[in-house]
C-alpha cells in the first residue's frame, strides 16, 4: 500500500467518522420530539487491495444506519387527544407525505378533531381505525376515524320507576283528591323529568293520598302532567293521565298495585306509552320490596329514574386501552364512536423514515398487520399521555466523544502520510 492510498484510507475514515458525527448530531437534535426513534451508525471496513498475498484495507464507510425502535418514556400531558402506544405498534395515519399519497405509521399520538369532526395527526394526515354503529358493532373496514357524531338522537321515556317510603302514620284526610287543587288534597308527591320522541323535557308528577288504615293501608296515586303541553292543551295547570290504588300488608309492603299503563300525547310528538314501576307487589308472587313501601317515617323518595333523554352534544371523549373511543355528551350519555387501529410489522427495523415522525413500508419490511390494539401483539393505548423519544442522551455522549477521538486518530494518520511525503520529496534536494 502506497503512502497515497494511506492518505485515502485516513480519508475515508474522516468521511465515516463525520457520517456517525451526524447520526448522532440528528438523535441528540430530537432529544424533545414526541414518539422519534433513534437511530445508530453502524460501521463497515473497505476492502482496499492485496499486498504480499493478503487483502489490505482502505478505512471505513458507514454500512447502514439503523433505526432503534425501543419504547419511549410515556409521559402524562391530560389532553384527551394525547395518545400513547404502551408496547409494540404504530398508528397508523393516511393522507400526502412529500407529494405522495398512503399510507403511513408513527409513534406520535399528538393528535386532534379537525374542523371537519376527523381525528388528525400535527400533519393533517387522518388517524385510521374502525367505525362502531349505534348498536355497537365494530366495522371490519379500516377508515378515517370520524368522531363528530353530530346531534345524539333523543329517546323517548317509555319506563318510570319509583322507590320511595309513603308515611304509614300519615291521617286520613276525607277531602277527595282534585287535580285542580293537587297539592292541597294530596298527602304527598314527586317528581321527574321525561323525554318526548323531539327529546323535549316534560315533568311527570305523582300525587299520594291515603285513603285507608283497616284492615290494611290503602292509597291512591295520581299521575299528572302539565297541561299545557299535551295535545290538545287544556287550562288548569294539571293534567290527570292515570290513577290507581296501591294496597299494603300489615308489614308495609306493597301487596297490589292498580296503576297501569299510561299514554300522553306531548304537543307536537308522538305519543308516549308510559309504565310506572312502583315495586313487585306480594299479591302477584313478588316480595313487595324494590318499589314503594308503607313504613313509618316522613314520606321520601329514594330513587327515580326514567329510560329517556333528550337529544345531545358531544362535549369530549376518551380512549380506552383496547382503543375504542367513547364520546360523552351534553345529556350525560356516552356512546361508542370507533375503535383506533394500530400496525405492526415482521420486520420493523426495515421501516423508511420519512420524516415528521413518520415511517413507511419496504419491501423488506413486508405488509403491516393491522388490527385493534392489546390483541396479536399490538401495545394498548394509554390515553392522556405521550411517548418521549427513545434518545438515550448519556449514551449520545459517550459515542460522539467515540467518535470525535475516531475522527482525530484518522486525522493523524493524514498528518502523518503527509509528513513522510515530504520526507520522500526532501531526498531529492
Amino acid at each position: 500500500m502506497s503512502i497515497q492510498s494511506t492518505m485515502y484510507t485516513g480519508a475515508a475514515g474522516l468521511g465515516s467518522h463525520a457520517d456517525a458525527m451526524g447520526v448522532i448530531a440528528d438523535n441528540i437534535a430530537n432529544v424533545n420530539t414526541v414518539g422519534f426513534r433513534a437511530s445508530r451508525a453502524n460501521f463497515s471496513d473497505v476492502l482496499g487491495g492485496i499486498v504480499a498475498g493478503d487483502n489490505i484495507g482502505a478505512g471505513s464507510r458507514i454500512g447502514s444506519v439503523q433505526t432503534m425502535f425501543s419504547q419511549g418514556s410515556l409521559l402524562g400531558t391530560g389532553n384527551a387527544s394525547d395518545l400513547a402506544i404502551s408496547g409494540d405498534g404504530f398508528f397508523v395515519v393516511e393522507g400526502a407525505v412529500n407529494g405522495i399519497e398512503g399510507q403511513y405509521y408513527s409513534r406520535a399520538g399528538q393528535f386532534r378533531i379537525d374542523g371537519d369532526g376527523f381525528l388528525v395527526n400535527a400533519d393533517n394526515l387522518r388517524v385510521q381505525g374502525y367505525g362502531i354503529d349505534a348498536g355497537g358493532t365494530i366495522s371490519a373496514s379500516l377508515d378515517d376515524l370520524h368522531l363528530d357524531a353530530g346531534t345524539l338522537p333523543p329517546i323517548a321515556t317509555t319506563a318510570i320507576s319509583v322507590d320511595a317510603n309513603l308515611d304509614a302514620t300519615q291521617a286520613i284526610d276525607p277531602t277527595p283528591f282534585d287535580i285542580n287543587d293537587p297539592g292541597g288534597t294530596s298527602d304527598w308527591s314527586t317528581s321527574l323529568t321525561t323525554y318526548d320522541s323531539l327529546g323535549v323535557a316534560h315533568q311527570v308528577t305523582m300525587f299520594f293520598k291515603k285513603t285507608a288504615d283497616v284492615p290494611a293501608q290503602q292509597w291512591d296515586v295520581h299521575v299528572a302532567v302539565p297541561g299545557s303541553e299535551i295535545d290538545p292543551a287544556i287550562a288548569q295547570d294539571f293534567a290527570e293521565v292515570g290513577t290507581g290504588t296501591l294496597d299494603f300488608d300489615a308489614v308495609g309492603s306493597l301487596a297490589a298495585n292498580s296503576l297501569g299503563p299510561i299514554n300522553v300525547q306531548w304537543a307536537g310528538a308522538a305519543l308516549a306509552p308510559l309504565t310506572v314501576d312502583l315495586g313487585d307487589p306480594t299479591g302477584t308472587g313478588g316480595t313487595g320490596l324494590g318499589g314503594i313501601t308503607n313504613y313509618s317515617g316522613a314520606s321520601a323518595s329514594h330513587f327515580l329514574d326514567q329510560d329517556g333523554s333528550g337529544s345531545g352534544e358531544l362535549t369530549g371523549f376518551e380512549v380506552q386501552p383496547d382503543g375504542t373511543i367513547t364520546g360523552r355528551y351534553t345529556t350525560g350519555e356516552s356512546r361508542s364512536l370507533g375503535q383506533l387501529a394500530t400496525a405492526t410489522f415482521s420486520n420493523v427495523e426495515s421501516l423508511a423514515r420519512t420524516g415528521n415522525g413518520l415511517f413507511a413500508t419496504s419491501l423488506a419490511s413486508q405488509a403491516p398487520m393491522i388490527g385493534g390494539p392489546g390483541a396479536a401483539g399490538r401495545g394498548s393505548i394509554v390515553a392522556g399521555s405521550l411517548e418521549s423519544s427513545n434518545v438515550d442522551l448519556a449514551q449520545e455522549f459517550v459515542t460522539m466523544i467515540a467518535v470525535q477521538r475516531g475522527f482525530q486518530a484518522n486525522s493523524r494518520t493524514i498528518t502523518t502520510a503527509d509528513d513522510m511525503l515530504t520526507e520522500i520529496v526532501s531526498l531529492k534536494r
